[in-house]
């Protein structure tokens, strides 16, 4: 089966009254090691007029092979993209959500410093919740920002902002794995496989796990 292409319908329309569209997706929410990674892409209307790129989906569509490609293309198809990025430590201290706040809002944070203000624009968000608006405001002031259920499959902005996400924290992943071998993360990304899992077991937690998380060794 050929994977759903994302479209431009939602973010032209939205368009014909804002100079700008934001969208925005995050990587790593589930994964026992590792930072979770927020990306955010911007579009304007010349941007959305050239259509979609080649090739490209929701992060999880693309072929791993494929997705360093995709990503610089959509990279140079949106006018930019950032991303934002919260410790393990940040997510032991503050909870996922909290800490998928705090990569968004510093995602967006790097494209105002850009020259995009997300505030005169409309923020997409992927998923059923916003947990965008209140932890931006004090820095970025009022948002208007639209959860998106399945946005990172159906909405082109939001694809890339994923794809672009995925890839960095797995280049993330991999790099960390040099040093940290027996837990698997060129493979698993830090994600909760069976050799992550017996890894744990055997070696204990590192820095980069979230240790806030019931995954010490025995707990599996």
């Amino acid at each position: 089966m050929t994977p759903v292409q994302p479209t431009l319908d939602l973010e032209r329309g939205l368009l014909e009254d804002a100079p700008l569209v934001f969208g925005l997706d995050e990587v790593g929410r589930g994964a026992l090691a590792g930072p979770v990674t927020v990306g955010a892409s911007v579009l304007d209307r010349d941007r959305a007029a050239l259509g979609v790129p080649a090739g490209l989906r929701d992060s999880k569509l693309v072929a791993e092979r494929r997705r360093a490609d995709v990503a610089r293309a959509a990279g140079e198809w949106a006018v930019a993209t950032r991303l934002g990025w919260a410790t393990p430590g940040e997510v032991d201290e503050r909870g996922i959500m909290g800490a998928l706040a705090l990569a968004a809002t510093r995602a967006l944070e790097r494209l105002a410093e850009d020259g995009f203000d997300p505030a005169s624009g409309i923020v997409l968000l992927d998923g059923d919740r916003d947990y965008v608006t209140l932890a931006a405001r004090p820095r970025l002031g009022r948002l208007d920002v639209r959860a998106v259920v399945k946005g990172d499959r159906d909405r082109a902005v939001i694809s890339a902002a994923s794809i672009a996400a995925k890839v960095e924290r797995d280049a993330l992943m991999v790099a960390l794995d040099a040093d940290h071998a027996p837990y698997g993360w060129a493979r698993n990304k830090g994600y909760a496989s069976a050799a992550h899992r017996a890894a744990i077991d055997a070696h204990g937690l590192t820095d980069h796990h979230r240790r806030s998380w019931a995954i010490g060794p025995g707990l599996f």
